[in-house]
């Protein structure tokens, strides 16, 4: 598909996001038409105190951490995949989301209740959970005879593996605990408050603003080791700086919503075809577009089985995990794996 102009993608992809906004504050159990709710904003008189509460307390905190969360999955996306060379990394494929949420269980666990810069441990564990993941699997993919970004991307899946059934292994032996702990790892948004919202925005903006940052050295990095240190790029401190900062957007995610997978893999996909390769750009309208997925899955996930409620990890996986096999046999049939000459 041939990019088109930036300023356009960004405004079509706000409508889109603005439109599900409008439609989650509306839909669920109980319907409340949009014009109810706008008059009331203007006359305070028109809806009840249960359906104001529903409307301000339940779904607008939801749809706020919807938007954030898919923001910061699709930005670690974009971040891991520059970091691979590879459209097939995103947090959840490569371990930083489980490592994250093994983080996260070993805090509820032991009853962390430590607060470090005023974040909880929760947040704190999920942040440390992801960033030992993904540094495993640099020290395991590099030091391989042939390494490669393959090889980085199967250690991922192995180690990501490895931290699931660890979780899996503290549900069963804390099984008073294992209904908290099995909600993180299925992925919801239905405990999303405030506190927790503000302990995201903490953590995960300075990652966000170190990734725009980074985009140029992105850019070069993606040609390659040989050519990106011509350049002048220090290879292996971008390399750690850009694990940081998707690290602490993952772990933000993780510490409000638990694990959710494959936003981090599409919204990249997509925003390339739009506005082309070059970083900058492809940011902006992955966060989006990562917003908008995350958005359109909480609303199916809260009104297909109503009033039952899905996991929204559920309804990402059952798309997700087509939209990967596709652009697996894609890049097989192009030829290209991300290797780059690394």
């Amino acid at each position: 598909m041939k990019p088109i102009g930036v300023g356009v993608v960004i405004v079509l992809a706000f409508l889109i996001l603005l439109s599900l906004a409008v439609v989650s504050l509306s839909a669920g159990s109980t319907w409340i038409a949009p014009n109810r709710w706008l008059t009331d904003i203007c006359n305070d008189n028109l809806l009840s105190d249960a359906e104001r509460t529903i409307l301000w307390r339940l779904r607008l905190p939801r749809i706020l951490a919807a938007c954030l969360i898919g923001s910061y999955l699709a930005a670690g996306g974009v971040a891991f995949q520059g970091l691979f060379r590879n459209v097939l990394a995103e947090p959840f494929v490569i371990g930083a989301s489980s490592g994250a949420a093994l983080g996260v269980t070993l805090a509820i666990i032991f009853g962390m209740q430590a607060t470090i810069l005023g974040l909880g441990s929760t947040t704190v564990m999920a942040l440390l959970g992801a960033l030992a993941v993904v540094a495993v699997v640099l020290l395991i993919g590099s030091s391989l005879p042939a390494p490669s970004t393959v090889s980085l991307l199967l250690a991922g899946v192995v180690i990501s593996s490895l931290c699931a059934a660890l979780v899996a292994g503290l549900v069963i032996i804390n099984q008073q605990k294992g209904g908290v702990i099995l909600s993180w790892t299925m992925g919801s948004l239905a405990d999303s408050h405030p506190a927790g919202l503000v302990a995201a925005v903490c953590v995960g903006m300075p990652g966000l603003f170190l990734l725009v940052f980074l985009c140029r050295a992105l850019d070069a990095y993606s040609l390659g080791d040989i050519t990106s240190q011509s350049l002048g790029l220090d290879v292996t401190w971008f390399r750690w700086l850009l694990i940081f900062a998707a690290s602490l957007c993952t772990a933000a995610a993780v510490s409000v919503a638990g694990v959710i997978g494959f936003v981090g893999l599409i919204a990249p996909h997509l925003g390339r075809q739009f506005v082309g390769g070059r970083h900058i750009r492809v940011l902006p309208i992955s966060m989006l577009l990562g917003a908008a997925l995350l958005l359109a899955a909480d609303l199916v996930a809260r009104t297909v089985a109503a009033p039952a409620e899905l996991p929204v990890g559920i309804v990402t996986a059952v798309v997700g995990s087509p939209a990967f096999l596709w652009l697996l046999l894609s890049s097989s049939r192009q030829g290209w794996h991300g290797e780059g000459n690394s």
